[in-house]
């Protein structure tokens, strides 16, 4: 597993002077999983439960108005959701620049310039593991990076794995009708997240530059056991179901990491 980390170099360059307005189009896509250890079926519901409530439709919008405010994007309108059984989505409609929002506006029709988040509980009543996953998406068109909302949106749940995509569209045109397919240097999505956040992680890196496409995952290195369990205390268990609850979370951990069944 390669647990590379990369310097960050500050470059001088000079702005590209654009002929009018940058039609270049930076999405950041995440996964976020977080894990836990629910032994009886009444802890794993209680978990469900909890996360439900604790990650609802309020709580996700206040988490997204303050990516908007970080990237420094305003928000036209809003739109929320909490779904029967589990779960909750909510979409916000950003512009670089203030603009009055037009009564037709449809957020489902637009593929930029939003932010996007899904939230998918779910358990394994057979082994006892339970696993929220947190979709997000901010898109932006112009000089604003969703870059800027990378430590924020992963200190605000709790990453045991992060799987993020950040891809950069289309192109924008200079004073010299020259086509610029990106206006930023970036050679690792990892160069944007804190140091203190990276040495907590084992991180990969799959980029592509020629595409202008990068992708980076990170795995949570240390589990502490009484950080996973929910509603079982420490003293409840033996050394050896310790030991085998601990197995367990760090195989679903791995799985989840590399995207396949392994063990």
């Amino acid at each position: 597993m390669c647990a590379k980390k990369l310097t960050r170099v500050k470059r001088p360059r000079n702005k590209i002077k654009l002929r009018g307005f940058n039609n270049l189009t930076k999405t950041l896509s995440f996964n976020i999983y977080d894990v836990c250890y629910a032994k009886a079926p009444a802890n794993r519901k209680e978990y469900l439960e909890y996360i439900d409530e604790e990650y609802n439709a309020e709580r996700l919008v206040t988490i997204l108005q303050e990516v908007a405010d970080i990237i420094g994007a305003n928000i036209l309108s809003i739109s929320s959701q909490d779904y029967d059984p589990m779960g909750a989505s909510v979409t916000i409609l950003i512009a670089e620049e203030p603009v009055d929002p037009k009564p037709d506006q449809v957020l489902a029709h637009l593929d930029k310039s939003h932010l996007c988040i899904h939230t998918y509980p779910e358990t394994d009543s057979k082994l006892g593991i339970s696993t929220f996953r947190v979709d997000v998406d901010v898109s932006t068109c112009g000089k604003i990076s969703p870059l800027k909302a990378l430590n924020h949106l992963i200190e605000s749940f709790e990453s045991d794995i992060v799987l993020m995509d950040y891809k950069v569209r289309g192109f924008t045109r200079d004073t010299k009708g020259k086509k610029h397919y990106i206006d930023h240097r970036i050679h690792s999505i990892q160069q944007f997240i804190k140091r203190k956040t990276l040495d907590l992680y084992h991180c990969v890196d799959i980029n592509i530059h020629q595409e202008n496409l990068f992708h980076t995952k990170m795995l949570l290195k240390d589990v502490e056991l009484e950080n996973y369990l929910f509603g079982t205390a420490m003293q409840d268990f033996s050394d050896s179901e310790k030991e085998r609850v601990k197995e367990l979370l760090r195989h679903e951990m791995t799985e989840i990491f590399y995207s396949k069944n392994i063990f």
